[in-house]
């Protein structure tokens, strides 16, 4: 017996040391996936604009954090990402003319947020800066040479107002809800003048106000009938998508002279 109790203590280091410390660089993480209700938006003649759901799963998740609210989820929709130009008009001898223009580099044309609750109380203002979550954070840089008395403050909050205005940037910060202890949907709403082309779709996940991880998808707006023959016309015929907006304007204004000419 006693030959037995010392061959198990001299075994023990070794057994011990084989077992890992549960630590943060070992421990589990957070998962999160996402998916669409289309992967695709038709615009057509009629079309007044659209919702898009979203649904999700977060894993591995702390459930007492879950339930006091002390995990996020974020929900992006950005449109393909272009040049924009912003231009300043000052009045000069009564006629308003543009006096400075800045372009800015790849900002999204289109842009839709939901969140389970304000972004700005989510995560510090640094942290939404750098991941360039919602409007008010969206990266806006200038290109080429700025002036001395450019003012680049203004011209961004001109660009998202603008956008806004446009409804292509919308808000809607209660659009994220947590539907069981790890599903959430998010409900976006597309506008009825979203360009077409390949749009994004990110999700972002924090817990207690730190990131820790996204997802993105790929979502695909055409135009179909009418408005996809227009639009081909003006990018691969130009000459003769110009020729016939004249003659078209010439033929109703004729007509509208015959009506006008009976009555």
């Amino acid at each position: 017996m006693l030959l037995a109790c010392l061959a198990i203590l001299a075994f023990a280091p070794q057994a011990l040391a084989q077992v890992p410390y549960l630590t943060a660089e070992n421990g589990v993480k957070e998962t999160l996936e996402i998916g669409t209700s289309t992967n695709e938006i038709a615009i057509t003649p009629d079309f007044r604009g659209a919702d898009l759901t979203v649904f999700g799963a977060v894993g591995n998740v702390d459930q007492l954090l879950l339930a006091i609210g002390q995990y996020d989820v974020v929900v992006t929709l950005e449109g393909p990402r272009e040049t924009a130009t912003v231009r300043r008009k000052e009045r000069l001898m009564g006629i308003w003319v543009n006096r400075q223009s800045l372009n800015f580099e790849r900002v999204p044309t289109s842009y839709s947020v939901a969140a389970t609750r304000q972004v700005p109380d989510i995560a510090p203002r640094a942290v939404l800066t750098g991941l360039g979550i919602g409007v008010d954070y969206l990266p806006l840089t200038p290109t080429g040479y700025l002036a001395g008395d450019v003012n680049l403050g203004e011209f961004r909050e001109a660009y998202r107002r603008l956008q806004q205005t446009s409804g292509l940037y919308t808000r809607e910060n209660a659009g994220v809800r947590f539907v069981s202890a790890n599903l959430f949907r998010a409900s976006l709403r597309l506008p009825a003048n979203i360009p077409d082309g390949v749009h994004v779709v990110h999700a972002y996940l924090f817990k207690s106000g730190a990131f820790l991880t996204q997802k993105e998808l790929r979502l695909r707006v055409v135009k179909t009938g009418l408005e996809q023959a227009i639009t081909d016309a003006a990018h691969n015929q130009p000459l003769l998508y110009g020729a016939f907006s004249v003659l078209l304007a010439l033929l109703t204004g004729w007509l509208a002279s015959m009506i006008f000419r009976k009555t």
